[in-house]
């Protein structure tokens, strides 16, 4: 690898390290922002999902505009656009603006990374060179995710949350100055290989969008609410209405038909259940761990690195495991220790018993390490060369969009629980319940339990209650994330082990005419 090529090589692996480090470093800072912007838990909800959702729904759509107006051009816009969003977010003086600013930086995240990752792909030509061009990457995608929680806390509890994005700032421009010096333009001279799908994006988002609107909801509103019932319906309505569209188009979004391959369709459920199951514990689990056990924002980050660290590691036992057995059976393991590693918190949640939440985390990162590349490298063996790109976009969209429907699902059973546990706990204390006892379970679940305490009249042992349901809800939520991990990892071992075994038979039969 020459020396312009590794020079080019970690600037895009910084842009996405950039991305990686900043869709998991918010988390650790969620309690304060509640505290300082008088956010409930729903407003929390949307600061991630916000994020998450533009970054999921606009990952294929930003990639056909890299190739049609150019993949550096389409860098330094993503670049800018990622600053503005990311000054507005650290100046915001409302969980609104907040919100808004959010929404833009998935947009310019979306760039950012698909703009990226096809300069890679554009300049590394040979099978040799990909392989260490993405050794490389994945090794800068390793490191920002081992330290966003630790970097998180340290930023929050030393210079405050605001930070955390206002330090984004030097980063961008630095990023587009060596951009702009060093990384040479590239496009893609077919028109028709960079067509647009705006009907399919705006279906496939609009849907998305709706269903977390109403799932983030839905614990305040109520599901019978007619705003809920409507969310729901339009959102479920759009998705059906994707299909047809998108088996309509001549160069679709999302090639729907690739899905007709089982082995297709279990790495694609092996994709979303790591990252329902595994990878949204980073957003959770820095809430529990300062509601519970009234960690600060550092003694947070802290507690997250043995889940990054086994995340870090447990790639190579995956690759000395791969050498043995078939890959689906290796990410069969892999979800069944994420199962596990939620069963250990969950039990550990209920028993209030701190290093055996640890040791649940460092399971569950384990299986999490075992899955990360595994999961992408099988949905691309899935499918012939020339539609890798494809492949790739339907990837790292399922991620992110598992990620954002778990956030709103497991945030409602969070929520629910929660005032479920109050309730029964205020009756048995023969204590009247507040008013307002949405918002009182809305800001102890967010972790400002200043103001929770404030809406109960100060009165401590009302809000020991429902911080004692907390916990109990959120074991809840760990055994609904092992259940899902479970569940995914007996499908895509069943379905991805299909044409294992018709190749077997294909094989016998074969030797048997012989």
């Amino acid at each position: 690898m020459q020396v312009a090529e590794r020079r080019l090589l970690l600037i895009c692996s910084g842009v996405c390290a950039l991305i990686v480090l900043d869709t998991n470093i918010v988390a650790v800072s969620l309690p304060a922002v509640a505290r300082a912007l008088h956010a409930d838990f729903a407003d929390l909800e949307w600061i991630v999902s916000a994020y998450m959702l533009a970054f999921a729904s606009l990952l294929l759509p930003a990639g056909s505009l890299a190739d049609r107006f150019g993949r550096r051009r389409m860098m330094l816009v993503g670049l800018g656009l990622f600053s503005l969003a990311s000054l507005a977010c650290g100046l915001s003086v409302s969980i609104l603006m907040l919100q808004l600013a959010r929404a833009v930086k998935g947009v310019g995240a979306a760039m950012l990374l698909t703009s990226a990752l096809a300069v890679i792909g554009h300049v590394f030509h040979t099978e040799a060179a990909r392989t260490k061009a993405w050794a490389v990457w994945g090794a800068c995608m390793g490191v920002s995710m081992t330290v966003a929680p630790l970097l998180g806390g340290l930023i929050t509890q030393w210079l405050g949350w605001r930070w955390i994005f206002l330090l984004n700032l030097p980063v961008c421009l630095s990023l587009a100055l060596l951009a702009l010096r060093h990384v040479g333009e590239s496009a893609d001279t077919d028109a028709d290989a960079a067509r647009l799908d705006p009907l399919g994006a705006i279906l496939f988002s609009g849907g998305l969008g709706c269903l977390i609107w109403a799932l983030i909801h839905a614990s305040a509103d109520g599901w019978q609410d007619t705003a809920t019932v409507w969310r729901l319906v339009t959102g479920v309505l759009m998705l059906l209405l994707f299909v047809p569209v998108e088996l309509r188009q001549q160069r679709p979004m999302i090639d729907l038909r690739l899905f007709l391959q089982a082995s297709f369709t279990g790495a694609v459920l092996a994709m979303f259940g790591y990252a329902a199951a595994a990878q949204v514990m980073m957003t959770f689990l820095p809430l529990y761990l300062q509601n519970a056990f009234a960690s600060s924002a550092v003694g947070a980050g802290l507690a997250m690195l043995p889940f990054a660290l086994m995340m870090m590691l447990f790639p190579r036992v995956a690759a000395l495991l791969s050498q043995r057995w078939p890959l689906h059976v290796v990410m069969a393991i892999g979800m069944a220790l994420v199962a596990m590693g939620n069963l250990v918190v969950a039990l550990a949640a209920n028993l209030s018993l701190y290093w055996l939440v640890l040791g649940g985390m460092m399971i569950t990162g384990s299986g999490a390490g075992m899955l990360n590349g595994n999961t992408q490298k099988a949905i691309m063996l899935c499918v012939p060369r020339a539609r890798t790109g494809m492949a790739s976009g339907i990837s790292t969209t399922t991620r992110f969009t598992a990620i954002v429907l778990a956030v709103a699902c497991l945030g409602c059973i969070l929520s629910m629980r929660t005032s479920s546990y109050m309730q029964q706990g205020f009756a048995a204390a023969q204590l009247p319940l507040p008013a307002d006892a949405g918002n009182v379970v809305s800001r102890v679940v967010a972790g400002d339990s200043a103001a929770a305490l404030m809406a109960l009249g100060n009165h401590l042992p009302a809000l020991q209650i429902v911080q004692t349901g907390f916990t109990h809800a959120f074991s809840v939520l760990m055994l609904v994330a092992a259940g899902l991990a479970a569940s995914c990892g007996v499908l895509l071992f069943w379905l991805m082990g299909c044409i294992r075994r018709q190749s077997q038979s294909v094989r016998e039969v074969t030797a048997e005419r012989i």
